[in-house]
This record gives structure tokens, C-alpha cells and sequence, in this order.
């Protein structure tokens, strides 16, 4: 499989969870500790390193080791590319439309 697929559906898994939605929704405010995540999101702990995997994988955020815990923030970089992949898909759909009939008028 093509790496820019792989990296599509590596992003698009980590958007695709409700859990991993809230994780993102607190990140907007600044980096957290999984301990402060914890509070946060109804999930125990092995649950959530499952979900910060799979962020981190995704490069949608970035983790930080700081001796017992780790620290989690937004990747801007990541997000600017899954903004792109988006975009990418965006720019077929006119075209599409445009060769779509309806009779339904």
C-alpha cells in the first residue's frame, strides 16, 4: 500500500474514536499529563495508553517523558497534514458532482 494511504488511515483511525475525540478536545488547552487525562476521560489507565498510542502513531500528538509520566500535546504538524489529506480528497468532489445527473427535477 501506497505510505501516503497508510498515513490517511493511520490519521482517520485516530479521528474514528470517541475517547480519542475527548483526549483531542483536551489537548486544545495545552499540553496535559496522562495522570490529568486520567480525570478527565472514563477510561483506566492502560485504556488510555491503548488511545495515546495510537494518537502519538498518528502524529496527531506528541508525547514527552518527564521522570514517572509522560506529557501529551497537539502536533500542529500533524494536524496541518490531516488537513492536507482532507483537502486532497476535497478537491475531486466538484468534479464529481459535476458528472452526477438527477432526474429528480
Amino acid at each position: 500500500m501506497d505510505e501516503k494511504l497508510k498515513d490517511a488511515a493511520r490519521i482517520f483511525k485516530a479521528l474514528c474514536d470517541e475517547n480519542r475525540l475527548m483526549i483531542i478536545e483536551n489537548l486544545k488547552a495545552g499540553e496535559e499529563c496522562a495522570c490529568n487525562l486520567l480525570e478527565e476521560i472514563p477510561v483506566g489507565q492502560s485504556t488510555l495508553s491503548h488511545h495515546m498510542k495510537i494518537l502519538v502513531d498518528s502524529g496527531l500528538v506528541s508525547a514527552r517523558k518527564d521522570k514517572k509520566w509522560t506529557y501529551y500535546a497537539l502536533n500542529a504538524e500533524g494536524f496541518a497534514n490531516a488537513a492536507a489529506i482532507l483537502d486532497g480528497i476535497a478537491e475531486g468532489i466538484p468534479e464529481l458532482a459535476e458528472t452526477v445527473s438527477c432526474s429528480c427535477n
